[in-house]
């Protein structure tokens, strides 16, 4: 995109990321205190998703550099696919709600 603002573009990207993925961190470790109503196979999904993360956006931002595209058009297509990650991690988890003792 060349645009007077995409660098603007680009941070407000960047800080909605920043923020979906702090409150992943958040329900994941209140999850395994607990807390969050997590499945157990929660712990093992955030392990194997951050290698198929990292090589989408590896070949998106190598993509689109091969295509000859701006800096901040390389940064968003290598920062798409993983914040499409993180916005449908944030979703699933914050559906999943706090976790209710049941009474005895």
């Amino acid at each position: 995109m060349k645009h007077l603002f995409a660098p603007w573009y680009l941070g407000v990207e960047m800080v909605q990321m920043a923020a979906e993925a702090q409150a992943v961190i958040a329900m994941r470790t209140a999850g395994m205190m607990g807390f969050w109503a997590t499945k157990p196979s929660e712990m093992d999904r955030m392990v194997a998703e951050k290698t198929t993360a990292a090589m989408d956006s590896m070949q998106a931002a190598q993509r689109a550099a091969l295509a000859g595209k701006s800096p901040a058009d390389v940064m968003r297509a290598g920062l798409k696919p993983i914040g499409r990650k993180t916005a449908a991690n944030a979703k699933r988890l914050g559906n999943l709600g706090p976790s209710v003792p049941k009474p005895k």
